[in-house]
């Protein structure tokens, strides 16, 4: 094998559209690379993912991989989804965090594992063993199970044990830790100032645990320590001594090691992407993941493959990732089962599996506030929801807050829905809108961000009507409105959580969770 094809084993690359395109079959073909990424922009029916997975496969077979290609998707669950249209909608990892129970993020973890497997997802990048002890974090927050070390470790074990069950390699992320960041490193690169005492009690307990239980590969934070890395403004991803030193020798961790996207602003705006890529394998980092440019993917292969010919990185070092990638790669796919997966499997998105789910979806949305007021089936009901934004740029963008309106008129006869973008519109009277409703239900979604939002509440509140708030994403959100009638907790804002809302507001089903994080006193 030349040593492009060798050092290509290392890339996990992306690229759009939900049918093979040209790029990646010259990627495939001319460098062998090792993994595949799919975002939103490839997903499809479940029968077009099933089609471009074998379609890839194929690529690879003609390529003559000697194992399939590994093909990797960051199904966490809740506001971080790829798949849609066909799947079954899955509790993301706060709401199984308020469940308190460990064997929900173990079915949850099987059943995400089984329907991936059945499109021809070989990896999820799951579980967030993230410990998410900052309210204010812009990119992990309900991503996390929640703020206790402990709780984190055992949702974040099974979550994992139940991916590995039904056959899917699983990728604890984003080590050492990006729970307690400010920043966001999709933008920035975010800096955690604690000490090694500390990154051992807190941020480092759930990959300690789920190491121990048998983890198959970690991904990399883009954040800066500098109680573990000596030279300033070095990130994680990009430092020998937290990959190596910490990861690889401390911790005892032989799996395999991948990056977050090199893309990022935290690499690509500091060092680049491409000169980041050969950073990070110096670190000792087994796959280095460019997920969209598809110049920047091939400039990588090459730059490694230099970096290799001028003694820079040893050619044993490249052979040592290879051997990792290569062993889970055949604990986790192979040709026969590629060929025997001729079809997308009846299981996928079915009413089994939707009512399996929905029953981990009574168990965690939370109230917070109880014992209000109840909707009573004659009462006109006016519902309130701000349009849509995303706070993380990881989210994707294919879902609602309008689906609230849709699911609480399913259940309930007389509602009227105000959708509000970032003001409440010059022609509609807030005062006589609540006069002629008797019950006010508010959708908020990151309110602490949005003080317009906390106003709308303030103003409802004063009309004297019972008004409910539903935090549909940031559990945070409720500290703001403890002096409402009811203040229930989503986690998400997907139609699953609105349909079990919207039941439970209409008196038709009961709600069991409790936070799995503490309230900022506002």
């Amino acid at each position: 094998m030349d040593l492009q094809k060798k050092v290509g084993r290392l890339l996990i690359a992306g690229f759009k559209g939900i049918t093979i395109s040209e790029e990646i079959k010259h990627l495939i073909h001319t460098y062998h690379i090792g993994g595949i990424i799919l975002f939103g922009r490839n997903i499809g029916t479940p029968e077009e993912i099933h089609a471009l997975t074998n379609s890839l496969q194929a690529e690879a077979r003609k390529a003559g991989y000697e194992t399939p290609l590994l093909i990797c998707i960051d199904q966490e669950n809740g506001v971080v989804r790829r798949l849609g249209e066909g799947t079954t909608i899955i509790p993301g990892a706060m709401l199984l965090g308020a469940t308190h129970d460990p064997s929900n993020a173990r079915k949850a973890g099987f059943m995400t594992g089984k329907e991936l497997k059945a499109l021809g997802i070989n990896w999820n990048l799951a579980p967030v063993v993230d410990v998410n002890n900052n309210p204010r974090n812009p990119v992990i927050g309900v991503r996390s199970f929640g703020e206790n070390p402990a709780a984190v470790a055992e949702m974040a074990k099974h979550s994992m044990l139940g991916m590995q069950e039904a056959g899917v390699m699983t990728t604890l992320k984003h080590f050492p830790g990006h729970g307690d960041t400010s920043v966001d490193s999709h933008l920035d690169l975010p800096v955690i100032d604690h000490n090694l005492e500390r990154l051992h009690a807190v941020e480092l307990v759930p990959f300690k645990q789920c190491i121990a239980a048998g983890a198959d590969a970690v991904m990399s934070a883009h954040v800066y320590f500098p109680a573990l890395e000596k030279k300033e403004n070095v990130p994680a991803t990009l430092s020998h001594s937290v990959i190596t030193g910490l990861l690889r020798e401390e911790l005892g961790f032989d799996g395999v090691i991948t990056t977050d996207c090199m893309e990022m602003d935290a690499i690509a705006k500091r060092i680049g992407t491409v000169e980041g890529c050969v950073q990070a394998v110096e670190a000792g980092v087994d796959f280095v993941m460019v997920s969209h440019l598809h110049d920047l993917q091939e400039q990588a292969v090459l730059r490694l493959a230099e970096a290799v010919e001028s003694g820079r990185i040893s050619e044993q070092r490249i052979k040592e990732s290879i051997a990792r990638i290569e062993k889970l790669a055949r604990k986790y796919t192979s040709w026969e089962e590629i060929d025997a997966n001729n079809m997308v499997a009846e299981f996928v998105g079915s009413s089994e599996h939707r009512n399996e789910m929905k029953e981990i979806y009574v168990q965690g949305i939370t109230e917070v506030k109880g014992t209000g007021i109840p909707i009573k089936p004659e009462d006109r009901v006016l519902l309130v929801h701000p349009k849509n934004e995303y706070a993380m740029l990881v989210e994707d963008k294919r879902y609602a807050t309008l689906t609230m309106a849709e699911q609480l008129k399913k259940v309930h006869g007389n509602v009227t829905s105000l959708e509000i973008d970032k003001e409440v519109p010059d022609n509609v009277n807030m005062n006589e809108l609540a006069a002629e409703h008797d019950h006010i239900v508010v959708v908020t979604l990151n309110a602490d961000k949005h003080e317009n939002q906390r106003q709308l509440v303030r103003e409802l509140v004063a009309s004297g009507k019972p008004v409910d708030v539903i935090a549909v994403r940031s559990p945070y959100d409720a500290s703001y409105f403890l002096n409402t009638n009811r203040v229930i907790c989503t986690y998400e804002f997907t139609a699953s959580a609105f349909e079990v809302v919207a039941a439970y507001l209409a008196g038709k089903t009961s709600i069991k969770g409790r936070l799995p994080v503490t309230l900022v006193s506002e």
